[in-house]
């Protein structure tokens, strides 16, 4: 080890301690963090995510949708979970979350990994996200890796998620720079936009677009009315596909009904509206392979949205609440 002269610090030390500080969290996460304490984990996710899907095929779409709103609010640390209890206020309230669901099925997930490891070892945190990818998968995208080791936050923030989370009615101006605070650039932006290749949405959150634009298909418009009255309060929980060629079948097709001005939610066709990003999505409405291969990349890279490790956090016994 070289010494610097006159001075008691070391090249060595130096250099461990700029590392010490330069690498991020996500670098402590791997794919083998369980391999002892409970090798069996991804399987248990893997079959849990299975029975929850074929039980009800849009299940796969909300769990994805919990990932991304657990991520994009203060890093990925199982925060989204935590029901509001007694002084306790989490974040499922904030407006961007009214409707979210999956707490259901991430408790039985939970359930049946605790069972496989024989005791809690798995946080909530590294099980949604490794659901989140099981589900893409078992609807049809591109597999990816799944680094683990994250621990469970034991704060919540509403502010943060009513903040940070993209709305319904955000126009391009709004998401993009939201995207950008997370380190995402504009295309992956639009990338995991294509999450909304699967799943539905209320009516409540499309009334206006269905009533009220003017860049959309009038056809398309028409046959929402039908199932979502003008009235607010008449209907509101009646859902549609996000993306009407293909709900519960993850591909481009969502990439494809922007294009055509068939965008089921303003913040959908503002993707493509004459902006910055209607040449991302025709690139992906006419490339499948290019969407999930950046889809992937993208989410693996919002997996390492600033995570807790070592010794910070905990590793909840139920997701729901803290230990």
């Amino acid at each position: 080890m070289v010494t610097i002269s006159g001075s008691n610090i070391t090249l060595g030390l130096v250099i461990i301690l700029l590392l010490t500080i330069l690498s991020p969290a996500s670098a402590q996460l791997s794919v083998s963090f369980y391999g002892s304490t409970c090798p069996s984990v991804f399987d248990s996710v893997k079959a849990a995510v299975q029975s929850a899907i074929n039980r009800e095929a849009r299940m796969g779409a909300s769990i994805i949708r919990l990932f991304f709103h657990d991520c994009f609010v203060n890093g990925c640390d199982g925060s989204v979970l935590l029901d509001d209890a007694g002084s306790f206020v989490g974040e499922q309230t904030a407006f961007a979350n009214r409707g979210i669901r999956g707490f259901d099925a991430i408790d039985s997930i939970k359930t049946q990994v605790d069972r496989g490891c024989g005791r809690s070892v798995v946080s909530c945190a590294d099980i949604l996200a490794i659901a989140a990818r099981d589900s893409v998968v078992e609807l049809g995208g591109q597999s990816y890796s799944v680094p683990l080791g994250r621990r469970d936050a034991r704060t919540a923030s509403r502010d943060a998620a009513n903040s940070d989370l993209p709305g319904r009615d955000d126009d391009l101006d709004v998401i993009i720079p939201k995207f950008s605070r997370k380190g995402f650039s504009a295309r992956e932006m639009v990338a995991l936009s294509g999450a909304h290749t699967v799943g539905q949405a209320r009516c409540l959150n499309f009334r206006n677009r269905i009533y009220n634009e003017t860049n959309i298909d009038p056809a398309f418009a028409t046959s929402l009315q039908a199932n979502c009255p003008r009235a607010v309060g008449n209907g509101d929980d009646n859902l549609a596909p996000l993306d009407p060629q293909s709900p519960n079948r993850f591909g481009n097709n969502y990439f494809q009904a922007l294009t055509n001005r068939r965008g089921l939610l303003h913040s959908d066709q503002v993707l493509f509206n004459g902006g910055s990003t209607d040449s991302i999505v025709t690139l992906y409405s006419n490339n499948a392979n290019d969407f999930s291969t950046d889809f992937a990349n993208a989410m693996v890279k919002m997996g390492n949205l600033n995570p807790l490790t070592g010794s910070q956090g905990e590793i909840r016994a139920n997701c729901r609440r803290l230990n």
